[in-house]
């Protein structure tokens, strides 16, 4: 199968290695033609995972997304969140006429609060079975070593989800399906805004202890939210698997985690706007707080965690005092 890839940050980089190392064909679309060209005479990404060299036979570059719509089978879609639409919205004419979408995404398109596969649902012509997401627990760093990591591929048609999924198996990379296309999309969306509280809370000095309890209430509050937004209260949907609970955990405590890393430099006394031009890749947690404080004043689920990450981080709380406020509903 012939794959586009649309993102050169650490996590497209990830899974150009993944599809070159299956030998599968793969046209990568990178953000400048200094960058191509560097990757095509030199094999690296200088900025992201440096030290993963690929294999070019099996490698063609692009800055131009539209090359990649029209050369590929599927295309995966590797870029922040808050750039989504700027590769999708011009190409929906060519992505409605049958190429396979691949989710890499970990947020919502904050201009319209929505997941990317509900964008598409709503252009005629989109089959909503052509559309599979990726997600972790999976840091591309450990990737990039290739230390065995699981890959969870969500998709409403089991046998294109397979199709997908086969092409990303390698001896570091195990794959799980599941058909919950919204749940594990939301997951991701909320494991990054817990993550950045995990951070505010190790950067105003609480111990491990806090810690433990504040996961385990996110994990909690996380399946409220999940059961919530789908309607189905009673849902049967296995929330500690390795896409919810897993993905939770290694995003809160990973020194990788970059939504980590974010939210420790606001309990350092960071400001928002300081921090965000400091940090050299985008922490998705940072806009998804903003859009699930939006959905769950509709959905009504109980969010005390995330609602006082919201409150730091658009609201300028203290966070010493959201964190009062937090300690104070912990089980």
């Amino acid at each position: 199968m012939k794959i586009g890839v649309i993102g050169s940050g650490s996590w497209g980089s990830a899974l150009v290695k993944i599809l070159t190392d299956n030998q599968h064909q793969v046209i990568w679309c990178v953000r400048s033609e200094k960058l191509a060209e560097h990757i095509r005479t030199r094999h690296h990404n200088p900025k992201y995972l440096s030290s993963v060299y690929f294999d070019n036979k099996a490698l063609s570059i692009t800055t131009d997304p539209a090359l990649v719509y029209a050369h590929a089978e599927a295309v995966v879609i590797a870029v922040p969140s808050a750039y989504a639409e700027d590769y999708i919205e011009p190409y929906l004419q060519q992505i409605a006429k049958g190429v396979k979408i691949i989710s890499a995404v970990k947020g919502m398109l904050p201009s319209k609060n929505m997941l990317l596969n509900e964008r598409l649902a709503m252009v005629p012509g989109f089959d909503v079975n052509n559309y599979v997401t990726i997600m972790g627990p999976c840091h591309a760093e450990e990737v990039a070593g290739e230390k065995l990591s699981y890959l969870t591929f969500a998709g409403i048609n089991p046998q294109v989800t397979q199709s997908i999924a086969a092409c990303f198996k390698t001896s570091y990379i195990n794959t799980v399906l599941s058909e919950d296309v919204t749940g594990v999309q939301y997951a991701a969306v909320l494991k990054n805004i817990y993550a950045m509280g995990a951070g505010i809370a190790h950067g105003l000095g609480y111990g491990d202890n806090f810690q433990s309890v504040l996961v385990a209430n996110a994990a909690a509050e996380m399946s409220r939210f999940l059961k919530a937004i789908s309607g189905d209260v009673s849902s049967c949907v296995n929330y500690s698997s390795s896409v919810y609970l897993g993905d939770l955990l290694v995003t809160c405590y990973s020194l990788f985690s970059r939504n980590r890393s974010f939210g420790n430099m606001i309990g350092k006394g960071y400001s928002v706007e300081a921090t965000r031009l400091a940090m050299q890749m985008v922490a998705e947690g940072y806009p998804a707080s903003k859009c699930i404080a939006a959905l769950n004043g509709k959905a009504g689920a109980e969010m005390p965690i995330a609602a006082g990450i919201y409150t730091i981080l658009w609201e300028a709380e203290d966070p010493i005092r959201a964190f009062e406020k937090i300690e104070a509903v912990l089980i």
